[in-house]
């Protein structure tokens, strides 16, 4: 998604639904799993210290992956975020949702080819993890970016399908907007001539109430998320917590910028990878909020029996120019290559994932789902379960050299982005993954183990491989119903 396009905007949702009191306290051996599920917007694969950074410190990431397992194959469903979010939301690939780009997406007329008509909202057709959760009796909440509802200044409209029409008991900040005005209180953009706004409509005029000056949108959003966690930690409690960090606009909190500009001052002159102060500060602030809720589930005693998850929504913003950098992933959000798709990811499952496991087992967005069933033991809906794309990880959370019983995930990406994505699909199948792009109906093969970076487009060499992978992306868009896109009549030459 692309932020720099958004009018005049609050970004956040406060609902109008206050916490409820927690539920009454069961005996502690009978007393469900709790889930935190953290989502981290536009975070490449290597922007932590325990993902290979040199300059990002993650103290409190660092120290989950040490008392959890790192994932290093880690896989967001889409090079954009939406598609990712309705993939976490549902466990469907965005094939198959058809939410398959960024709300509302952006036009390219005279293009060679035309998108199809996709679908701009999650649908209320699909039973969401919170929904299930929620009829389980959990207490479920939704702090932060959602961008899963209809463009459109109607209240009617956008509100049918906020989060708390998806099974959350608690809305905090979540409406159609993929990012902020200002990551600074009153969380804004000004507009030169024009005061800044109060809200948009009426829902959002009381976000953040006792805002003022310096208040940071990331740690105003944690304290938020803390609340529903101390309300609720005698029960069972479901907690999705998208942070808006570290997408646009590059905007860091004051000291954390000051203490990064100071360490790339006293850098050599060679240098490093990650030079960018306020973007590093960004991440510092998302680690500073896994601190507080890693320190807080501590305090109230419930850190054995809650789960936390972590990962990134798509790849690093890794463009001419732009604050990160993936290699030695190639390219990054926005993009068909591995930069745009591979993110970090940690869990920590007590008493499940062994302290300091590392699996290298390529996993992806939509297997969150089955998982979050398969700890908390939810069945959930018999019909919406038979369209469940993802997997289970228990089995690899519990033996870091365990393998899924699959031999491909896929991507679907019908669409143009500026990142540098045409209209491509793709399949992974162990070390080997061919991407194929609609304009020109051509394919390019790598082989990960040995060309991380996807240098060697193997196609030509190994044409027997290539139109074998192709013949089973082929079936599996058949399978999940994808669209394809369409020639457009009015593309100019050399588009």
């Amino acid at each position: 998604m692309r932020s720099f396009s958004i009018p005049r905007v609050v970004l956040s949702v406060l609902c109008s639904l206050q916490f409820a009191p927690s539920q009454e306290e069961q005996p502690r051996q009978q007393r469900p799993v709790n889930v935190i599920f953290l989502l981290v917007d536009d975070w490449g694969w290597r922007d932590a210290g325990c993902f290979g950074s040199d300059l990002y410190q993650t103290p409190n990431i660092d120290r989950l992956a040490a008392k959890g397992m790192k994932f290093t194959n880690a896989y967001a469903a889409c090079t954009v975020c939406s598609p990712t979010r309705a993939a976490a939301m549902t466990g469907m690939y965005p094939a198959r949702t058809h939410v398959t780009d960024w709300i509302p997406g952006h036009a390219r007329r005279n293009a060679k080819l035309l998108p199809p008509k996709w679908t701009q909202h999650l649908e209320h057709r699909h039973s969401t993890i919170a929904e299930i959760l929620h009829g389980a009796k959990y207490r479920t909440a939704h702090v932060g970016k959602w961008h899963l509802t209809p463009r459109s200044s109607d209240p009617n409209v956008v509100g049918v399908y906020y989060p708390e029409r998806h099974g959350f008991d608690v809305n905090i900040a979540g409406n159609q907007w993929g990012a902020p005005g200002s990551y600074h209180w009153p969380f804004v953009r000004k507009r030169r001539n024009r005061p800044a706004l109060e809200g948009l409509q009426t829902r959002v005029a009381n976000f953040p109430k006792g805002g003022k000056k310096g208040d940071y949108l990331t740690d105003t959003l944690t304290e938020h998320a803390l609340r529903f966690i101390e309300e609720n930690a005698k029960g069972s409690f479901f907690l999705y917590f998208p942070y808006y960090n570290v997408h646009t606009p590059i905007q860091g909190r004051a000291d954390l910028t000051k203490r990064y500009r100071d360490i790339l001052a006293k850098r050599s002159e060679k240098g490093g990878d990650h030079t960018n102060a306020a973007y590093a500060a960004m991440v510092t602030a998302v680690d500073e909020s896994v601190g507080r809720i890693l320190a807080t589930l501590t305090r109230l005693g419930i850190e054995d029996r809650t789960v936390v998850i972590l990962t990134g929504d798509n790849g690093g913003l890794d463009r001419k120019g732009n604050p990160t950098e993936n290699a030695p992933l190639r390219a990054g959000k926005g993009s068909a290559y591995e930069g745009g798709v591979r993110v970090p990811c940690v869990v920590h499952a007590p008493g499940i994932t062994k302290p300091g496991s590392v699996s290298d087992e390529p996993i992806i967005t939509v297997d969150f789902y089955p998982t979050i069933q398969a700890l908390t033991g939810v069945k959930g809906v018999a019909a919406h379960n038979a369209s469940v794309d993802g997997m289970s990880l228990l089995p690899v959370m519990k033996d870091a050299t365990a393998k899924l019983d699959r031999d491909a995930i896929y991507w679907h990406y019908p669409h143009y982005h500026p990142g540098g994505a045409t209209p491509y699909s793709a399949i992974r199948s162990r070390d080997w993954k061919l991407v194929e792009f609609y304009e020109g109906n051509r394919a390019e093969l790598f082989h990960l183990s040995e060309d991380i970076g996807e240098t060697k487009d193997l196609a030509a060499a190994m044409p027997e491989r290539a139109a074998s992978m192709r013949k089973r992306l082929e079936a599996w868009r058949k399978s999940v119903g994808a669209q394809s896109p369409r020639k457009n009549p009015k593309a100019k030459r050399g588009e």
